[in-house]
């Protein structure tokens, strides 16, 4: 068993950054893959980004420009998502999620961003 708990998550204004954390819990190899994804309102959720325990990452959403960055600290076993320039459309909730060769097994609760302009 694996539990996730997210933090991090707000209200900032657009054009601000933020940093969401993912602490995991319980079987160390159903952590091997760390992921986010979020889920806009109204809409379903997509896959934002993922990283192997190697450090092997990669940044999954088409609206990326740069602006996303995922990397995780294997001594906490935490995943962290940074996001610069934030736009009203990042506004989300955040789920970490993960898996033994990729994320979408266990699941956090979520965290709620919200982005106003």
């Amino acid at each position: 068993q694996v539990q996730l708990a997210e933090s991090g998550g707000g209200l900032v204004q657009a054009g601000e950054s933020l940093t969401l954390s993912c602490a995991a819990s319980g079987t160390i190899s159903n952590t091997n893959a760390l992921g986010w994804y979020r889920q806009p309102p109204g809409t379903q959720s997509e896959l934002v980004a993922t990283i192997l325990r190697s450090g092997d990452s990669t940044i999954n959403i088409d609206s990326n420009m740069g602006r996303f960055a995922i990397t995780r600290d294997n001594a906490r076993n935490t995943v962290y998502l940074q996001i610069t320039n934030l736009q009203p459309e990042d506004t989300a909730i955040y789920y970490c999620s993960a898996g033994p060769r990729a994320p979408g097994l266990y699941w956090g609760r979520g965290t709620q961003v919200t982005v106003s302009s």
